[in-house]
């Protein structure tokens, strides 16, 4: 990698709570203008693929922000910084569906906005479930999951149905990689 083409002369914490933290950096340009980032800081989280007998668990979860409930596959983070990402997507899938894993395939570590965003995902399929009962946090009170046959997802996918742009990205991961 190469020297970073911008150089950052200031840096400070514009807010901060439990989950993310807003800075904002005053770089110097290479050409020597100055100029400003608003930089997002949220702990990296997984996206799981829980895939058996042709078909995929997704979640129906409430997302303030945007005032409405999607289906997207199960992701979430930690605060636990010790935990690597496959224990978080363990943990993830056993709370949101329900389900354990024998074996998780990590696919790759991608970054959703690294426009304006620190945060990356790792993404992993995960198979050979069982069932054993969800273990839903606070914050995902009314969250539901079902499996679907993958055709249908990717229908779901088509018509704009499924708006989660990590779900949209790991699905198209797996049909490049013909994992589905």
């Amino acid at each position: 990698m190469s020297a970073p083409p911008f150089r950052t002369v200031q840096s400070k914490s514009v807010y901060e709570n439990k989950w993310m933290k807003v800075r904002e950096d005053r770089i110097i340009r290479p050409n020597g203008k100055e100029g400003l980032f608003g930089i997002v800081e949220k702990n990296d989280y997984t996206v799981i693929a829980a895939i058996e007998n042709n078909e995929m668990y997704l979640v129906n979860q409430y997302r303030y922000p945007v005032d409405n409930s999607y289906w997207e596959l199960p992701q979430g983070a930690s605060f636990d910084k010790n935990l690597l990402p496959v224990q978080v997507a363990a943990q993830e899938l056993r709370e949101e569906t329900g389900l354990i894993a024998k074996t998780y395939t990590h696919i790759g570590k991608f970054f959703p906005a690294y426009g304006y965003s620190t945060t990356a995902f790792d993404f992993f399929i995960a198979q050979n479930l069982t069932f054993i009962g969800q273990q839903l946090e606070e914050e995902e009170e009314g969250l539901t999951s079902k499996s679907f046959p993958i055709s249908k997802i990717e229908e779901m996918i088509i018509n704009n149905e499924i708006k989660d742009s990590s779900t949209v990205a790991c699905f198209g991961i797996m049909k490049l990689k013909k994992i589905i």
